[in-house]
């Protein structure tokens, strides 16, 4: 070796300038690997769902009474205790409306930070968790890019977006579960396909049916010459565990926590409700959201997407066309199936002899992130593109402080939007459902032109031989106080 080579080579101090470069080069190289991929795009898309969900916490937009009615479980969990839920019925235990212990996952951290916003990022962060499978998945079978162009898709997809617009829902646990799970079917990890997907029945009670279907998912690629009797074995217990689990949810254990003894969601699917009327048109409609700019269709060439069918089928026989659609969070769980089918499919696509199937499957995985992107110009993403998303009126600051002049442990019966910022310090009783109980306030938001001296009356009324009076007006809101 030369004394040149030498100088290059041997270890020692140099020039604090190409020491530095050197380092922020292995950085920068270790930083771009490819193997880290799947945990930017979840990263990006964590910080994405949370500026999302706490903008629209911040400007009061709470969408629906879901939020509140978690935060009161998961409370009741924090400190110990049964997961009692006033919103749905004075001392309702939530475990006899839906089976979801999962959410108690969330109580210690609850404990700590005692707010809604707690499970608002919980949910961010289980959302965008789903996306490292889905985006390592389909990395390892199609290459880098179509990988990175598969992972955008799903993270943008019009069913999460919904979702993470919803403010909160216990569907969010099932979505790193589906989509780990999944990705290890692809790869045929039996026992790990297992493992991810047995916890779904804790997330909620139709999901057993879900758990099933990937066990026939297994079934189906355990299909001879290669099926291995033990594996075949432990993918019909998969079957017969879930349809089991749901059985025994729904038959015994929602009952045993519910005051009437009985599941209550029957009514929204059996005859004894209103005759169903969804029109066909609006099942096709959902079906092609589904299935048609998040994967052009080529997901119907995987069995995997028979793990979607449960979750369809109970939506569209039931009664409540509120599951029909396209709205709400009923699509999330469907996106990591979809877009694992599609992974699948792109997969299998390449050893096709139709030439115009292998052409199309080379472009499809750009063809869906352009659509997810496109589309997101009309969903809740785009409004993180707006300053005024940022912003707080000064009337949701008036409203604020409004509410804020209840005291804690305060009895309050509440509508929809003031409940976000109540269910933490307030046993907050659901409106016209107090069943006896008089509340000490009562917080609504009026934009019905009702007068308060007309919300005075109503109240009176509701609740015979009490007086209320006004306490404030404001933003919008309206707070009465319970003078005797």
């Amino acid at each position: 070796m030369d004394s040149a080579a030498a100088a290059v080579s041997a270890p020692g101090p140099g020039p604090a300038g190409i020491a530095g470069r050197s380092g922020r080069s292995s950085w920068s190289t270790t930083l771009r690997a490819p193997r880290l991929d799947p945990y930017w795009v979840a990263g990006a898309f964590f910080v994405l769902y949370s500026l999302l969900s706490l903008t629209r916490y911040r400007q009061l937009l709470t969408m629906s009474w879901d939020l509140g009615i978690f935060e009161q479980a998961i409370k009741g969990y924090a400190h110990l205790g049964a997961p009692i839920v006033d919103l749905k019925g004075p001392g309702t235990n939530i475990l006899g409306d839906h089976f979801s212990p999962v959410t108690a996952l969330i109580a210690p951290f609850y404990r700590v930070f005692p707010t809604p916003v707690t499970l608002l990022v919980a949910q961010a962060l289980l959302f965008a968790l789903s996306a490292v499978p889905v985006t390592r998945l389909a990395a390892g079978l199609l290459g880098r890019g179509r990988g990175l162009a598969i992972g955008i898709a799903y993270g943008a997809s019009w069913g999460i977006q919904r979702a993470v617009d919803f403010d909160f829902h216990e569907i969010a646990f099932a979505m790193p579960l589906l989509a780990f799970s999944l990705e290890a079917v692809v790869r045929r990890r039996w026992r790990a396909a297992v493992l991810w997907a047995l916890p779904l029945v804790l997330v909620k009670e139709d999901l057993g049916v879900t758990l099933a279907a990937i066990g026939v998912v297994i079934l189906i690629r355990l299909r001879p010459p290669r099926r291995d009797p033990r594996r075949s074995a432990l993918a019909l217990g998969v079957v017969v565990f879930g349809l089991a689990a749901t059985v025994l949810t729904v038959s015994v254990l929602i009952p045993a926590f519910n005051a009437t003894g009985s599941y209550d969601y029957w009514n929204k699917v059996d005859g004894n409700g209103p005759a169903p009327t969804i029109p066909v048109l609006t099942a096709v409609r959902t079906l092609l959201w589904v299935l048609l700019p998040t994967t052009g269709l080529l997901a119907l060439r995987s069995p995997l997407l028979i793990a979607a069918l449960p979750t369809l089928a109970w939506r569209f026989v039931s009664h409540d066309d509120h599951y029909w659609g396209t709205d709400w969070h009923y699509n999330a769980v469907l996106m990591p199936i979809v877009f694992i089918a599609l992974t699948d499919a792109l997969a299998r696509a390449r050893e096709s002899r139709r030439p115009w199937l292998r052409t199309y499957a080379r472009q499809l995985p750009a063809a869906v992130a352009g659509a997810a992107l496109s589309l997101s110009a009309a969903l809740p993403l785009y409004n993180l593109t707006l300053p005024e998303t940022y912003r707080t009126p000064p009337a949701v600051r008036a409203a604020e402080r409004l509410l804020d002049r209840i005291p804690d442990h305060a009895t309050v019966e509440a509508d929809i939007e003031p409940i976000s910022r109540l269910a933490g310090r307030c046993r907050v009783l659901w409106i016209g459902d107090t069943r006896g109980i008089v509340p000490d306030y009562v917080a609504l938001h009026t934009t019905d032109g009702r007068t308060p001296q007309e919300l005075i009356a109503g109240s009176q009324q509701a609740h015979p031989g009490t007086a209320y009076q006004l306490l404030g007006s404001a933003g919008g809101y309206t707070v009465l106080r319970r003078t005797a």
